[in-house]
């Protein structure tokens, strides 16, 4: 598989959200195909609407990975987008590739689709923590062309988990894929 390049996320998050379907994203033996996404801009449900020090890596870069915690205990992966504008793709779901039983492990569940439908579950199953965050794309989290998901193939809908800016399309999802998050 072909890595992903650093300029492909230096476009705006709602094309790089919905270009991520459908690539692979490995770390630490273990990989899954991106089968649902959501986009972050300078919008209020979005840490970059206010720059802190935590957020000022979606301002300041493309191409990077954005690690951050939820909640006190899930980690959520991300990367950052939008060239010299405030910008990220949330990971939310992705499909088991390889090393599915680590991840069953790591998860401590025998539910194929319940692995990584979520973006705390997925970070879990991967094992990616903030030890990963600010590191550039594929220097240790991969993303790889692997297969082109046709726009009929793909649904949008407002993002979880939000209390501001619900009204956004700005979620993507494969349309019948069993590993979206419910």
């Amino acid at each position: 598989m072909k890595p992903v390049s650093n300029s492909f996320f230096a476009r705006d998050a709602l094309v790089v959200a919905k270009e991520l379907l459908g690539k692979v994203v490995e770390f630490n033996g273990t990989s899954g195909i991106i089968v649902e996404t959501e986009a972050y801009k300078s919008d209020p449900a979005s840490h970059g609407y206010k720059i802190t020090p935590r957020s000022e890596i979606m301002l300041s870069s493309y191409g990077k990975v954005y690690v951050y915690i939820i909640y006190g205990m899930y980690y959520c992966l991300n990367f950052t987008t939008n060239k010299g504008e405030v910008g990220a793709v949330l990971i939310r779901a992705l499909e088991p590739l390889d090393g599915v039983n680590k991840m069953k492990r790591r998860r401590k569940t025998d539910n194929l689709h319940n692995l990584m439908s979520g973006p705390g579950k997925l970070c879990n199953a991967l094992k990616i923590t903030k030890l990963q965050n600010s590191t550039d794309v594929n220097e240790k989290i991969k993303v790889y062309h692997y297969k082109k998901i046709k726009d009929k193939e793909i649904k949008t809908s407002g993002r979880i988990g939000i209390s501001q800016g619900k009204d956004l399309q700005w979620r993507f999802f494969i349309k019948d894929s069993k590993f979206v998050s419910k």
